[in-house]
């Protein structure tokens, strides 16, 4: 199955770079192209891509205001926002992923990390990792601004032991895979687990199940790195 992408960045040479990368592979392809946010909204309307790679500073609508009203659109439930940016900054990753983006990439990846970041979020997966960031993101999901908060530690009172184990190792950023290796069951029972837990939580992706853990208190932030300036 082909992975439809749609490029949402003001800059028209980082765009015919991210085409070109795109469109040489076999496995996705570019469906549009906009230049803000507004726009990545129009198109993914009519495109229904399955990733949107989205700037998040953009001329009028940015990228944080376009990925709310597409992860809010019930209609676009299986598009999901892959945040790609060269504006790490604590307060934009934390804001992106309250509004539900699956992930997100600084500008300067290697070509293939690009590419399987494409993957992971279209798969359903999110993208947190490396754990330094991840560190960063936690410490700033568990302060969440006023309204944004998606749970509180009752709401996990209708989930099952094992719901909570699972849900716990996708905070901590483990894949399907690597969580059944280390409960012993099959990666589709750990797939049923996760889609459970977000049904119970109205949880929109595994994005939204990270920030929740962390929330309610299911998991902690790990400990920032030694001498780490965030």
């Amino acid at each position: 199955m082909t992975i439809r992408v749609l490029l949402a960045d003001d800059q028209a040479l980082l765009r015919a770079t991210f085409r070109i990368l795109i469109d040489s592979c076999d496995d996705m392809e570019v469906v549009g192209e906009a230049t803000d946010g507004a726009e990545a909204v129009e198109l993914t309307r009519r495109h229904r891509p399955d990733v949107v790679l989205m700037d998040i500073r953009m001329p009028g609508t940015d990228g944080l205001a376009a990925t709310s009203a597409v992860c809010a659109d019930p209609e676009l439930s299986d598009t999901r926002v892959l945040i790609l940016t060269t504006f790490e900054i604590d307060e934009y990753v934390a804001a992106a992923l309250r509004r539900g983006a699956s992930g997100f990439l600084g500008k300067d990846v290697t070509a293939d990390v690009l590419l399987d970041g494409i993957r992971v979020v279209a798969s359903g997966e999110s993208l947190l990792s490396p754990l330094a960031t991840r560190a960063l993101i936690t410490r700033f999901l568990t302060s969440p601004a006023e309204g944004a908060r998606l749970a509180a530690p009752d709401d996990l009172s209708g989930l099952t032991a094992r719901e909570r184990e699972v849900m716990a190792w996708v905070a901590e950023g483990h894949s399907n895979d690597e969580i059944a290796a280390k409960l012993f069951v099959s990666p589709l029972t750990v797939r049923t687990h996760v889609h459970r837990a977000m049904t119970k939580l109205g949880a929109r992706d595994r994005a939204q199940l990270v920030v929740i853990a962390y929330q309610t208190g299911l998991v902690q932030p790990p400990p920032l790195p030694p001498g780490a300036t965030f």
